[in-house]
């Protein structure tokens, strides 16, 4: 066996077989593959696509390139929750705390934002003093006393993965489902994941823009999932604008501490609940999604849910007098208001374009290696759908330049679109798969 007679096979559109996969991933893991061969692989699969089995066995080949996270010593059903990416997405943190309150363990490794979307590590480390890189006998430790941690993905987890979509990246390749399949798949079943809720954005600010494109996402990973005795979950959600208020890190913490004190925009509250809803199902703590629904709300209300968030960032070095007080987050120096340009309806804001727009303010990065400023972003008070009159308040803009400040206010103007005729609030649960 060679890395040329497989490359081969797969341009002649012949299925790979399980020892043929691991090879290739092996070998490219150790340096013995060049990047080069891995490149006319990787596009020949792009060009020819891949078969259930074969995607399954490139799932388990990167899942088993690094470390594989034993949460057995939990003695608790694991389920964990991904989102496919977007712009606001602050679910996790408002997400998981509260079902982590309801008894459902939560190990969660998140990643770091790269581009228009945020990540989840970069936001919880906005809190002063959180920790989120800790070993791992401390993270399951955590999990143990408190029912709940969130980390930084470990630097061995699935490290076949890390190096595949850099090349993917490279070669204009990463629009192939079943490539964007094994890699969510790789690093949840790394992250020792027995059932998985997974949320697959839809639209402008997501990864897949139509629905049919996320559908043939989603019924990739389930069945990846059979095959790897994985339990999975999908529900599609819209991303054609940005989800809740706040874009940007302190931003979207501050937003999901209210969500959690009661204060739930309405799309949030809709994805946060329906996702909650399967994590609590797939735990084996309740049938119904409309009684799970019910016990969540009780737990925003009777204060449970962030009486949890507390004990985790206490348990990880947070400073928990900024979730008590929201005000002692640091702000940035100049804010201005965004105003309604006319009489009318919002007819569109692009997700991505706001996206876009907050990370060129500070709060994302263009390369793996620029800052994060954690204060930056963009806070929007009305949604597509929302009648507005000229002048009226249609958000804020955060900013620590000036410069950047006034591109940002002319960019969001253009961005958020306004016009006389009547347009429908956008529907944020498209479907459950």
């Amino acid at each position: 066996m060679n890395i040329l007679e497989i490359i081969e096979k797969k341009r002649e559109k012949k299925e790979l077989t399980k020892d043929e996969i691991e090879y290739f991933i092996n070998g490219y893991v150790d340096g013995k593959i060049a990047d080069y061969q891995a490149a006319a692989l990787v596009m020949a699969i792009f060009l020819n696509g891949m078969t259930k089995q074969e995607t399954t066995d490139l799932t388990i080949a990167m899942a088993n390139s690094g470390e594989i996270l034993d949460l057995s010593k939990l003695n608790k059903i694991i389920v964990d929750k991904h989102s496919t990416g977007g712009v606001g997405d602050k679910v996790s943190i408002c997400l998981l705390p509260l079902v982590a309150s309801l008894g459902v363990p939560v190990a969660k490794m998140s990643g770091r934002g790269l581009g228009f979307t945020g990540g989840t590590v970069d936001k919880m480390e906005s809190i002063p003093g959180y920790k989120t890189s800790i070993d791992i006998d401390k993270f399951i430790e955590n999990v143990q006393n408190v029912g709940i941690s969130m980390i930084s993905q470990t630097l061995n987890l699935a490290p076949a993965d890390k190096k595949l979509y850099a090349l993917r990246d490279s070669i204009s390749c990463v629009e192939s489902i079943p490539l964007i399949a094994s890699s969510i798949m790789s690093k949840k079943i790394a992250s020792g994941a027995e059932k998985i809720v997974l949320d697959v954005t839809v639209g402008k600010g997501a990864f897949m823009k139509n629905i049919e494109d996320a559908e043939k996402l989603a019924n990739e990973m389930i069945e990846i999932g059979k095959l790897a005795n994985r339990e999975v979950v999908c529900v599609l959600t819209s991303m054609d604008e940005p989800l809740g208020k706040a874009v940007g890190n302190n931003l979207e913490v501050k937003e999901a501490i209210h969500f959690l004190k009661g204060d739930m925009p309405q799309d949030l509250k809709e994805v946060v609940l329906e996702l909650g809803a399967y994590m609590i199902k797939l735990a084996g703590l309740g049938e119904n999604l409309e009684e799970n629904k019910k016990q969540m709300l009780e737990n925003i209300q009777n204060g449970k849910a962030f009486n949890k968030l507390k004990q985790m960032v206490q348990n990880q070095g947070g400073d928990i007098s900024y979730l008590e007080n929201t005000d002692k987050f640091e702000k940035a120096q100049f804010t201005e208001e965004i105003l309604a340009s006319q009489n009318g309806y919002i007819q569109e804001i692009n997700a991505e374009e706001i996206g876009k727009v907050a990370c060129n303010l500070g709060a994302g990065r263009i390369k793996k290696e620029d800052n994060i400023d954690y204060a930056v972003g963009i806070e929007l008070d009305k949604k597509v759908g929302t009648k507005v009159q000229k002048g009226e308040i249609l958000g804020k803009i955060h900013a620590n330049d000036t410069t950047k400040l006034e591109i940002a206010k002319k960019q969001v103007n253009d961005i958020i679109k306004i016009s006389p005729e009547y347009c429908k609030k956008i529907q944020t649960i498209i479907e459950k798969i």
